[in-house]
């Protein structure tokens, strides 16, 4: 029962594990179905990308007989998925209390903005308000942007379904050895201050501070790709191996010793900024391709900054396999990337493409003995 990129991101990959997914979709389905490019109608790029290996079942629960349905599913799932508000299930008559009756062995995977119990508990939650409630935006502007800016990409939804995948596991791993399940709650602001204060909760991380909060080499303005004469790299000198190497290149490898800024990780990291401009003053004088080689040759971690364009034609994921041309039914032949994790015993795989709208709904409900 998840919508829009949260939901169905963590669904997905646990359908490329092997799960059996079944989609519960409202009458007008899920509304990530609409957002285009798409050449058939409810079938939207997003949608497409995070609804793969899943069946779709279309059931309207005010309505009693449908609700009935997805109850006795219930009574034999192993894992019910929602992204929407627990007043909101409750009033459904969907809540823990009452799925537990029905099955008790049943995980009650819960994804939403706040965690229950707090002033947020009750306040809608999209992946741009919590990326502002947990400081991307502000800390783009403690780096050096202009403006405040959300990461351009569903961050906080993807972080947090990432979070809802292992946690799903875990309820799973603990009932193989207790027999029982559990409710299981996965907000979206809380998940994403653990990624963001990993590094920046700082000398607030004793009690009383020693610091202030944040990570200067995340926060330094020149953290940045390089300009070269002809375009950008990623490279990062990070270590004592790597910085010796770089001084070296540039023929001034007598500054690791004669210049304290260079010495060591500490003095390195308190000033980190003025490294970081130190390294793009050198950079500038050369084109990417010879960067490339030099940084590469000399074993200092170099990347090129690639455009979207790039991934298309990238040799690495042509080396090992990572674009997938999959047939779809009804879509023709589609692009996908594969599934990043493999596993010798139980390979992830793309065995059926994203669904239309209620594909599979009689197919299903045959499957418990209901014809709707």
């Amino acid at each position: 029962m998840t919508g829009v990129v949260l939901g169905p991101y963590a669904t997905q990959i646990l359908g490329d594990y092997g799960a059996d997914v079944v989609k519960i979709e409202p009458p007008g389905g899920d509304i990530m179905r609409h957002a285009g490019p798409m050449q058939h109608p409810g079938m939207g790029h997003i949608f497409i990308n995070a609804n793969r290996n899943k069946r779709s079942v279309v059931l309207d629960l005010k309505q009693a007989q449908h609700k009935a349905a997805l109850l006795k599913l219930c009574a034999s799932a192993d894992v019910l998925t929602f992204n929407i508000r627990p007043a909101s299930m409750a009033r459904l008559g969907l809540s823990y209390e009452v799925l537990r009756a029905v099955n008790p062995r049943l995980v009650y995977c819960g994804a939403y903005g706040y965690s229950e119990g707090g002033p947020y508990s009750a306040l809608p939650a999209y992946d741009d308000l919590i990326q502002g409630a947990a400081c991307i935006p502000w800390l783009m502007t403690q780096s050096g942007s202009p403006e405040p800016r959300y990461v351009p990409a569903t961050f906080a939804d993807r972080v947090t379904g990432l979070n809802m995948v292992h946690a799903v596991m875990a309820a799973l791993i603990a009932r193989s050895r207790t027999g029982q399940g559990q409710s299981v709650e996965v907000p979206m602001f809380e998940c994403l201050l653990q990624f963001v204060l990993g590094e920046h909760l700082g000398g607030q991380t004793w009690n009383p501070a020693i610091a202030p909060m944040g990570h200067s080499r995340m926060l330094a303005a020149n953290r940045k790709p390089y300009a070269t004469q002809d375009g950008y790299i990623c490279a990062l000198m990070y270590n004592d191996a790597h910085w010796r190497a770089f001084l070296s290149l540039i023929g001034q490898a007598e500054l690791f010793e004669s210049d304290a800024r260079f010495t060591t990780q500490n003095a390195r990291i308190e000033h980190i900024d003025a490294l970081y401009g130190f390294v793009q003053t050198q950079l500038r004088r050369n084109t990417s391709a010879y960067w490339m080689d030099a940084l590469v040759a000399r074993d200092i971690p170099a990347m090129p900054m690639m455009a979207l364009p790039d991934l298309l034609t990238d040799p690495h994921l042509l080396a090992t396999g990572g674009w997938l041309d999959v047939p779809h039914p009804h879509e023709g032949a589609l692009r996908q990337l594969r599934p990043p994790v493999r596993m010798s015993g139980t390979p992830t795989a793309i065995r059926y493409g994203a669904p239309r709208l209620g594909e599979h709904t009689r197919e299903v409900l045959a499957e418990i003995g209901i014809a709707l």
